[in-house]
């Protein structure tokens, strides 16, 4: 269930659930930023190459291995790593809400800080359904039965 809420919160920066699931998703959460964070080259400079190419394909399979899902791995190091490079920790901020009315349960908002807005996220997703969309092949025109009839 943490697994999945934290692929929830990479896809949309934002989650609402309860307060006691957000603070453990939230450490999660910040584990894997992290890890996203160590393939960058700034902290991979004074290694050689083989080195380098060795964790940088480790923190990919620990990614992929603790996600299971290539696209949020992708984002991961290709978007959120570059936007948090130059923050050490605190990736992510709980905002309390009222408490559920039916159980009193604590509820909140787990969100990334440097978060894009919703706006944001749509042209992206949008963009990539074009990317992925196959260019349709051009049908020639089928001629009718009735003028084939016509014709005999």
């Amino acid at each position: 269930m943490i697994q999945n809420m934290v692929i929830s919160l990479l896809r949309h920066e934002r989650i609402e659930s309860s307060v006691a699931k957000l603070k453990v998703a939230r450490s999660y959460a910040e584990r894997i930023i992290t890890r996203a964070k160590r393939n960058l080259d700034a902290n991979l400079a004074n290694l050689d190459e083989q080195k380098k190419n060795a964790a940088i394909l480790h923190n990919t399979r620990y990614l992929y291995s603790h996600l299971g899902d290539q696209e949020i791995v992708t984002k991961l190091l290709k978007d959120l790593a570059n936007r948090y490079a130059e923050r050490v920790g605190g990736y992510t901020r709980i905002i309390r809400l009222v408490n559920r009315p039916s159980d009193n349960t604590a509820m909140g908002i787990l969100e990334l800080v440097d978060r894009k807005t919703q706006d944001e996220l749509k042209a992206e997703t949008k963009a990539k359904r074009e990317e992925k969309k196959p260019a349709k092949k051009e049908e020639k025109p089928k001629k009718a039965k009735k003028e084939k009839a016509a014709t005999k």
